[in-house]
């Protein structure tokens, strides 16, 4: 938008407003444009917030992938129970009257 236009609004909004409801608009129409911008900046802070949690996420997954157990080995059902079942039955052996 040029000079020129700037005033041709100018002086279309001084005719359609007069001069002292004109301040007046300009006041408002400054704080939406204040209001707006805050509102953009807030929003740009969000999605930057964002975005840089989701890289933090990515970067953790990529220094430390889930573990995976070696081939032929066993899962233990119960982590709680200490023994194994060779141990049990080792148990069971060297006590038979218990």
């Amino acid at each position: 938008m040029g000079f020129s236009e700037t005033v041709v609004l100018v002086i279309l909004a001084y005719l359609l407003f007069g001069p002292k409801k004109l301040p007046e608009i300009a006041r408002t129409v400054g704080k939406a444009l204040n209001e707006f911008k805050r509102a953009s900046n807030e929003f740009k802070a969000q999605i930057a917030s964002e975005i840089s949690q989701l890289e933090l996420e990515a970067q953790r997954q990529q220094i430390l992938p889930p573990a995976e157990p070696p081939a032929g080995s066993v899962a233990t059902s119960s982590p709680a129970s200490p023994e194994t079942p060779a141990e049990s039955h080792s148990l069971m052996k060297a006590a038979p009257d218990a």
